[in-house]
C-alpha cells in the first residue's frame, strides 16, 4: 500500500462516512473537512498520543487575531490539553502544505490558548456554544495545565512534523502537524519510527555504553545509564507512546514500589542507579561515535519502545512534575537497548512481544496484561468475521489492530467498484475497536463513571473486571453472546444518533457519549432482564417505541447533568462517582406496552 493508495482510501472513507450520516439524518449536512478530523483524532486517540477528543468547531476574532479550533482533548486529570486545528484541501491527490502555511494554521490555535487563558474570551463567546465550556475550563485551570499541544491535522503533506514551541503565560505550547504521512505511517505499522532520541542534540555529547555487537544475530546490544532529565523529556514528549510495547500504564504514585521510586528521587537522588532495576529498551535504528576520550557512545536512537521499566519511566516523570523543587540532575537510571536488525517486520513484532513478555516475568505481569494479543479479542474478531447480519450480506468489523478496517479497504478495494461492494458489506459505523467495545460492555454493566474516563483507562479496567471475574464474559465466546453483544451496540449507537439529530440540538448540546453511557447504564438496571436482544440482532434496528422511550431517559439524563453542574463540560463532570447514583435515582418514564423489544 502505497501513501497515494492510502490517501485516495481515506479520502473514500471520509465521503462514505458522510453518505451514511446524511442517510441517518444525523444533523446538519455533514462537512467535509469536520468529518475528516474526527476521523483523524479518533486515529490519534487510537495510537495513544492524546486522550478521546471532542469536535467542537469554533472561529472567531480579538482584535487582528485570528482564533480557530476544530477539536479539543483534556486528559483524565486535566494536565494536558490538545487542541485541533484542521487545513484541508479536500483534493482527489495529495498537496503540498508548506511548513509556513502549517505554522500558520498552528497560530490561529496559540491564539485561542492565548487569549482563553487570558480571560479576554469568555465573555465574547455565545454561552450555549460547546466551546464556552472548554474557555472556562481553561481559565480556571490554566495554572494546573502543564501539557499544551496543538494539532495542525491535513490531508496535506507537510515537510516538517513537530515545529518550534510557543509561550503563552508562562506554558510552553508543543507544535505537531498530522498529515496524511504521518498517518500513512502509522496504519502501515510504522509510529514507533517518530519516537527519537538524539543524544548530541540533548546532551551535547553521545552518551557512553558498552556496544555488544553480533553479526549472527537479529538484534545488537548496548548497555548504558541514561540520565533522568533526558528520561523525563523523553515522556514529557511522547508519553504512553513511549511505552507502547510495555505490557502495564502507569500504576500511580500510590503502589509500594512507586512510591519508593519517588522516594529515593527526593531524597536519594545519587543512589537511583544503585536502587532501580533499570529500563529495557528496543529501537529500530542506533548510531553510535566517539566521546572526548574517544570512548563509543550512542549518538542516536530511533524507533524507541521501553518494554521494561514503565513505571520507573512515568515515576520520574510525574514525580518531577508534582515536585518543582526535584533535582534530576544527580539521576541516572540503568538501561539495555536492544537495537533490532533485518526488514522483517512481523518477525521484528514478534521478538518485541517476546522481549516484553520475559522482560516482565520477575513482575509476575499476566499473561492477560499482553491484552492485544489475549484470547477474548482474538475470539471477538473471529465471530465478528464468521457472523454474518441476518440480511446474509453484511457483517460487524471488529478493529483488533488499529487502523485494520482502513488497511482492508485500501487491501481488498482496489477499485472503486470494489470498494464500493466491501463499505457496503462493512460501512464503517459497523467498525469496533478495542476501546469501543469496552465502552459499549461497561455502559451495560452500569459503570459510567468509569467509561467517561476516557478510551484507554475504560479498556484496562475491562480487562482488569475480565481477570478478575471469568463470568463476566463465557469462556470461550459463543455467538448467542456475541448477538448480544451487537444489539448492545446498537441500543446505544441508538442513543447517540438520536440526541446528535438536529432536532435534538435545543436539548442535547454536549457530552453526547457520556449522556449514552449513563442512559445506558440505567437501561441495564431497570430494563436488562427484559430487553429482547436477539430481536434486535435480528432487525439491526431499534424499534421506533423503543428508540422513544430512550430518548425521553436520555432527556432526563441531559437534565441531571444540567443540574449537578451547570455550564461545565459534561465530558468531565461525567467522570465523578458522585454523579452516577443522582443519574440513577432519576425521574424516568415507565415503558408503554407497545415496545415490541421488551415483549409488549
Amino acid at each position: 500500500m502505497s501513501l497515494e493508495d492510502f490517501h485516495h482510501g481515506f479520502r473514500a472513507l471520509v465521503q462514505t462516512t458522510i453518505a451514511e450520516r446524511v442517510q441517518a439524518n444525523e444533523g446538519p449536512f455533514p462537512s467535509e473537512e469536520l468529518v475528516f478530523a474526527e476521523l483523524v483524532m479518533e486515529h490519534v486517540a487510537n495510537a495513544g498520543i492524546c486522550e478521546p477528543a471532542t469536535i467542537c468547531h469554533w472561529a472567531g476574532k480579538v482584535g487582528n487575531s485570528r482564533l480557530r479550533i476544530t477539536g479539543h482533548a483534556l486528559s483524565s486529570d486535566e494536565t494536558r490539553l490538545d487542541l485541533f486545528v484542521t487545513h484541508y484541501f479536500g483534493s482527489e491527490e495529495i498537496t503540498a502544505l508548506p511548513d509556513s502555511a502549517a505554522a500558520d494554521t498552528a497560530k490561529q490555535g496559540v491564539a485561542f490558548l492565548f487569549h482563553a487563558a487570558g480571560g479576554k474570551l469568555i465573555d465574547k463567546v455565545d454561552p450555549t456554544h460547546d466551546i464556552h465550556g472548554l474557555i472556562s475550563l481553561i481559565t480556571a485551570n490554566w495554572s494546573d495545565l502543564d501539557q499544551l499541544r496543538v494539532f495542525v491535522i491535513t490531508d496535506g503533506r507537510t515537510k516538517m512534523k513537530h515545529f518550534s514551541t510557543k509561550e503563552v503565560h508562562g506554558r510552553i505550547v508543543a507544535i505537531e502537524a498530522m498529515d496524511i504521512e504521518r498517518l500513512y505511517r502509522h496504519t502501515a505499522g510504522k509510529p514507533r519510527e517518530e519516537v527519537a532520541i538524539s543524544f548530541e542534540q540533548t546532551l551535547g555529547r553521545p552518551l557512553p555504553c558498552v556496544h555488544v555487537p553480533d553479526p549472527d544475530a537479529d538484534y545488537e546490544y548496548a548497555l548504558t545509564a541514561v540520565p533522568g532529565q533526558v528520561i523525563r523529556r523523553l515522556y514529557e514528549r511522547f508519553g504512553s507512546r513511549l511505552l507502547e510495547a510495555n505490557v502495564r500504564t502507569f500504576l500511580g504514585a500510590r503502589g509500594k514500589v512507586n512510591k519508593g521510586i519517588a522516594e529515593t528521587l527526593a531524597k536519594e537522588p545519587e543512589h537511583f542507579m544503585a536502587f532501580n532495576n533499570g529500563l529495557v529498551l528496543v529501537c529500530d535504528e542506533a548510531a553510535f561515535g566517539r566521546s572526548e576520550d574517544g570512548s563509543i557512545g550512542l549518538s542516536f536512537l530511533k524507533g524507541v519502545q521501553i518494554v521494561n521499566g514503565g513505571q520507573t519511566t512515568s515515576s520520574i516523570y510525574f514525580a518531577a512534575r508534582e515536585n518543582k523543587a526535584l533535582d534530576l540532575g544527580n539521576v541516572m537510571v540503568p538501561a539495555k537497548i536492544i537495537i533490532l536488525k533485518g526488514n522483517d517486520d512481523d518477525g521484528r513484532e514478534e521478538l518485541i512481544r517476546k522481549i516484553s513478555r520475559f522482560a516482565n516475568k520477575q513482575n509476575a505481569v499476566k499473561e492477560s496484561d499482553l491484552s492485544a494479543n489475549r484470547p477474548f479479542h482474538r475470539q471477538f474478531e473471529k465471530l465478528a468475521n464468521e457472523t454474518w447480519c441476518p440480511d446474509g450480506v453484511g457483517c460487524w468489523f471488529y478493529e483488533r489492530a488499529a487502523g485494520a478496517y482502513q488497511v482492508m479497504l485500501l487491501r481488498d478495494g482496489t477499485t472503486p467498484a470494489q470498494r464500493k461492494k466491501l463499505v457496503d458489506a462493512v460501512p464503517s459505523r459497523r467498525k469496533l475497536s478495542k476501546n469501543d467495545i469496552a465502552k459499549y460492555h461497561e455502559s451495560w454493566r452500569s459503570r459510567p463513571a468509569q467509561v467517561a474516563l476516557g478510551g484507554e483507562k475504560n479498556f484496562m479496567k475491562f480487562m482488569e473486571a475480565l481477570d478478575e471475574d471469568s463470568a463476566i464474559v463465557p469462556d470461550p465466546l459463543d455467538a448467542k453472546w456475541y448477538r448480544t453483544m451487537i444489539a448492545k451496540v446498537i441500543a446505544f449507537k441508538a442513543i447517540e444518533s438520536m440526541i446528535k439529530g438536529k432536532d435534538a440540538k435545543i436539548t442535547f448540546r454536549q457530552g453526547y457519549a457520556n449522556i449514552a453511557a449513563y442512559t445506558i447504564s440505567v437501561v441495564a438496571e431497570r430494563l436488562g432482564d427484559r430487553i429482547d436482544f436477539e430481536q434486535i440482532w435480528q432487525r439491526q434496528r431499534l424499534s421506533p417505541a423503543f428508540q422513544a422511550l430512550l430518548y425521553d431517559w436520555a432527556v432526563e439524563v441531559n437534565r441531571i447533568f444540567d443540574q449537578v453542574a451547570p455550564g461545565r463540560q459534561i465530558s468531565e463532570v461525567a467522570k465523578r462517582p458522585e454523579v452516577w447514583p443522582r443519574v440513577r435515582a432519576g425521574n424516568y418514564r415507565t415503558p408503554e406496552n407497545d415496545v415490541p423489544e421488551l415483549g409488549g
